[in-house]
């Protein structure tokens, strides 16, 4: 009976195993199935190679000084698709040996990995730590392609149904071509070229044995591996790379220990600080520049690395505690040579020499004169420092006191006042806003008289634009910051071109104003300003010291320096004419080191409508041949028998037949031909001369103690 029910229990053990097998039999089959339906389903909704080779990473700006030097790359890619053919072998094992060694031999998903892999998850259960070290090359792939990081099973089984997909419709080769052109290696670069060329400053088709262990070590931990994050831990983790080539048989030993991480120089990171403000402000022009948005681009810009240390050197040198500063240096044909936009990057990126808007103070007298030379004054022209009342508004001079009569060019050197508001007067105040917008400034300009000493706020790389078209002689410069944009394969997008076609005002009225700023720097208000070779320049300071400038030229380079707070509260001693001056001269020292010293053109060449008649005008012979009466009739015998150029006779000055002299043109003179006389019967009195209008010219006469602009 025992054995009955023994034998009894052993059928029924074995039905339930058998109905097991079956369940599980058809199971598989159901699940083989439904695998391989999905699998099929996914692999005709896979897009073409060419379509997966396009899917964008974002696309990367590398951005070049003058130089050709990278200074930032922006971006999460950069870099060249590589095809297979032209990845280099050792790239290709390292990466297989470190990420999937049985790469060659698995249909997408490996078992044996992923046995493992299932182990250590249930081992390592209620840790937290996930399941590790399953997936394959391809999954990778299917993952940075057509899914995203989040883990859960559902998007594990998806990950796998894709590579599975993947694995039938494309070849091992096109998959690694996608995987090594598309896998994150950390510090912003995606693909294999694009690390190569950040760590390393080349392409990835140079790389050598010992680069190429450090890229495929980065994959597993990027953040924590890239160069830029920890170079020793990029290093050793090489190290491991090559110990598992050597023991798949990739490499030999010899070969292993020669190619030694430890001695690969990685490239240098670019400077991230004072460079940004220009790359932030040159880099949005690319949208106005060229279409391209997806291909990797290459920039090159204007900006002079050498200068532009100098330049953030020379602000923070001698920008007052407290203060803010910001810089601007132009090359002749307005290429931005050095741009500060503050005093640290990090901690505020709002760029003060493209953004900020103050008031400039007397800097603001360069439209006011050029208007005025425009209108016919030049830089000899006397002019009288006296109380001024505009409507009720009675400017002052920092000095207190008034000059008299003095020039042109000492009113400006010495930045007085009331002169720059009799010429903002007489010449009009909208003349000089339209002088002002005429020479760049882009912010609005009102036309009250104060308008005259800077109550207008303004650019600094506005202001800077405007000495810059001084300087080039009176012919337009627009400041731009890239010369040209290429692919990572060097097509060319966009070059620039520089215009000279806009004139701005005639070369003898430039001319005249480089002969006012000459005089400002070399005697005046600008003396801090001096660099040992001709400068040509204006201060400029506001009400209660709340903002400091100095703009320059020399030698085909103009700067512009600001000095202030940000929230516009006064700084005690600041003006334009110390530090902004002092940073003004510390940076161009630099810049115009290695270029020969330029003598400024300050002639004069007015105009014939300018030029005061000379004594052909009154005693030479007329230009078309004849003679004519008061009536324009022309004259057969000439008066005076016949004596070309002959003077009108006056009773008692020279005996009938004498040849006769030429009288002096004076106010006597003019009197006696007009008939006037007085109650004496003597010519009258000549008027005193003008004072603004056509006046005579006098020695300049130095103000008692020069205002501290």
């Amino acid at each position: 009976m025992a054995k009955s029910n023994k034998t009894q229990s052993q059928g029924r053990m074995r039905r339930i195993v058998m109905r097991i097998l079956q369940i599980g039999l058809f199971t598989g089959i159901a699940g083989g199935i439904a695998l391989i339906v999905a699998v099929a389903v996914a692999m005709s909704s896979l897009p073409s190679y060419e379509a997966m080779k396009s899917s964008p990473n974002g696309q990367m700006i590398r951005v070049h000084a003058a130089d050709g030097s990278v200074i930032v790359s922006l971006g999460p890619s950069f870099g060249k698709w590589l095809p297979y053919g032209q990845i280099p072998k050792i790239m290709v094992d390292a990466m297989v040996s470190i990420e999937d060694k049985r790469f060659y031999m698995h249909p997408g998903i490996d078992p044996i990995g992923l046995t493992r892999a299932t182990w250590l998850a249930i081992s390592n259960r209620g840790t937290g730590r996930r399941m590790q070290g399953a997936s394959t090359i391809t999954q990778q792939v299917a993952r940075n392609i057509f899914l995203n990081n989040s883990y859960s099973f559902g998007r594990k089984a998806r990950e796998m149904i894709l590579a599975m997909a993947l694995e039938r419709k494309f070849s091992k080769q096109q998959i690694l071509e996608l995987y090594l052109n598309k896998v994150y290696f950390g510090g912003g670069a995606y693909g294999i070229d694009a690390a190569s060329r950040k760590f390393f400053g080349h392409p990835a088709t140079e790389l050598s044995l010992g680069e190429a262990a450090i890229v495929a070590g980065l994959v597993k931990a990027p953040s924590r591996y890239a160069p830029t994050a920890d170079a020793q831990a990029a290093i050793g983790r090489a190290g491991v790379v090559l110990d598992v080539m050597k023991e798949n048989g990739a490499i030999t030993a010899a070969q292993a220990a020669a190619a030694n991480p430890e001695d690969i120089v990685m490239a240098p990171e670019a400077p991230q600080n004072s460079v940004r403000y220009f790359t932030d402000w040159a880099l949005p022009q690319l949208d106005t520049l060229i279409d391209e948005t997806t291909q990797p681009l290459d920039v090159w810009t204007t900006i002079d690395l050498k200068m532009q240390r100098a330049a953030t050197l020379a602000v923070s040198n001698n920008a007052p505690a407290g203060t803010q500063g910001a810089l601007v240096s132009l090359d002749r044909d307005g290429a931005v040579r050095a741009m500060v936009g503050g005093l640290d990057y990090v901690s505020s990126n709002y760029n003060r020499a493209t953004q900020a808007e103050r008031q400039p103070g007397s800097a603001f007298k360069l439209f006011v004169y050029l208007a005025a030379l425009e209108a016919g004054f030049t830089p000899d022209t006397a002019v009288v420092d006296e109380p001024v009342d505009i409507n009720g508004w009675q400017p002052r001079n920092s000095s207190r006191h008034f000059n008299g009569q003095i020039d042109v060019r000492t009113a400006f050197a010495y930045s007085v006042n009331t002169i720059a508001a009799k010429i903002g007067a007489e010449v009009g105040f909208s003349a000089v806003a339209d002088m002002a917008r005429r020479f760049g400034i882009t912010t609005p300009v009102n036309t009250h008289p104060s308008m005259v000493l800077g109550t207008s706020e303004v650019r600094l790389i506005d202001m800077t634009r405007a000495f810059a078209s001084v300087g080039r002689k009176g012919v337009a410069v627009i400041p731009y910051g890239i010369t040209k944009v290429t692919t990572a394969d060097g097509d060319l997008l966009y070059e620039h071109q520089d215009d000279t076609s806009r004139v701005l005002v005639a070369p003898w009225v430039a001319a005249g104003m480089t002969d006012l700023l000459q005089t400002a720097v070399n005697t005046g208000t600008g003396r801090a300003a001096q660099i040992g070779r001709p400068v040509a320049g204006k201060t400029g300071t506001t009400n209660s010291n709340k903002d400091g400038w100095f703009l320059g030229f020399s030698s085909g380079i103009t700067t512009g320096v600001w000095m202030g707070r940000d929230n516009a509260r006064a700084v005690g001693g600041l003006q334009g004419g110390r530090a902004p001056a002092q940073a003004f001269a510390q940076y161009m020292k630099v810049a115009v080191a290695k270029r020969p010293a330029e003598e400024f053109d300050t002639a004069l060449k007015l105009p014939e409508w300018q030029l005061e008649p000379d004594d052909e005008a009154y005693f030479g012979a007329p230009d078309n041949g004849m003679y004519v009466d008061e009536n324009g009739m022309p004259l057969e015998t000439l008066p005076n028998d016949g004596i070309v150029g002959a003077a009108p006779q006056v009773p008692g000055e020279s005996a009938p037949g004498s040849v006769p002299t030429s009288p002096r043109l004076d106010q006597r003179w003019i009197d006696e031909v007009l008939g006037r006389q007085d109650g004496k019967g003597t010519p009258a009195s000549p008027a005193p001369p003008a004072t603004l209008a056509n006046p005579p010219r006098q020695q300049p006469t130095a103000p008692q103690s020069p205002p501290p602009q």
